[in-house]
């Protein structure tokens, strides 16, 4: 038991670790939520878990979600970004946090 313990761990510590920057959009009204996260696969299950619950996936969006319905709302990966094996959290959340407002001023200027 030890040993299977042990390689659990190893896996672990070894996974990739993969950021990025999303929005939550909803298809109907037409906002968006930009949103950036260390783990892109977490926040992507979030998602789909309130998606099937009905709950709301972020309070900012609680309004529009109850007139809507969840059916309404979209969960589209921009960028992704992996941290780097010497990268501590710190930098990885750093990096991940430039990529959300570098994606900010992008949309910004789209919508002009």
């Amino acid at each position: 038991m030890n040993a299977v313990r042990k390689e659990l761990k190893q896996r672990y510590e070894q996974r990739k670790i993969v950021g990025g920057v999303y929005l939550i959009k909803n298809t109907r009204g037409g906002k968006t939520l930009l949103e950036a996260t260390t783990d892109i696969r977490g926040s992507k299950n979030r998602f789909d878990f309130s998606q099937k619950t009905g709950s709301c996936v972020d309070m900012r969006l609680q309004e529009d979600w109850k007139k809507c319905g969840a059916d309404s709302f979209v969960f589209e990966v921009l960028e992704e970004h992996e941290k780097g094996d010497s990268q501590t959290m710190e930098e990885f959340q750093s990096d991940i946090s430039v990529l959300k407002d570098l994606w900010g001023e992008k949309l910004s200027a789209a919508e002009f």
